[in-house]
C-alpha cells in the first residue's frame, strides 16, 4: 500500500466512508490509512477512491511504500473472500 494521509488532513471524514475496505479510520490528529486493509481501491475502482474525493489531497502515493498489482489483488482476495486468478 502507497497511500498515506498527511498532516495537511483537515479532519472532514469525507475519505472515511469512500474507502471499499474499511482501510481508513481516524487518528489522533488526522485519519490514518490501515496498510492491512488498503488495496488502492484494486478489486472494486479503477482509482483510489479516497484521492478522488479528498478536498485538500492529502493522500499522496508514496512509491517507496508501493505494492505490486499482483500483491494488491490477493489482499484485495483475502480482504473479500473472492475468488481471483
Amino acid at each position: 500500500m502507497s497511500l498515506t494521509i498527511t498532516e495537511e488532513c483537515i479532519y472532514c471524514d469525507i475519505c472515511r466512508p469512500a474507502c471499499p475496505n474499511s482501510a481508513i479510520s481516524a487518528g489522533d490528529e488526522y485519519y490514518v490509512i490501515n496498510p492491512n486493509l488498503c488495496t488502492e481501491c484494486v478489486g472494486h475502482y479503477d482509482e483510489p477512491q479516497c484521492q478522488q474525493v479528498c478536498p485538500v489531497e492529502c493522500i499522496p502515493l508514496l512509491p517507496e511504500l508501493a505494492e505490486s498489482k499482483e500483491k494488491l489483488w490477493e489482499k484485495y482476495a483475502l480482504i473479500t473472500g473472492a475468488v481471483v486468478s
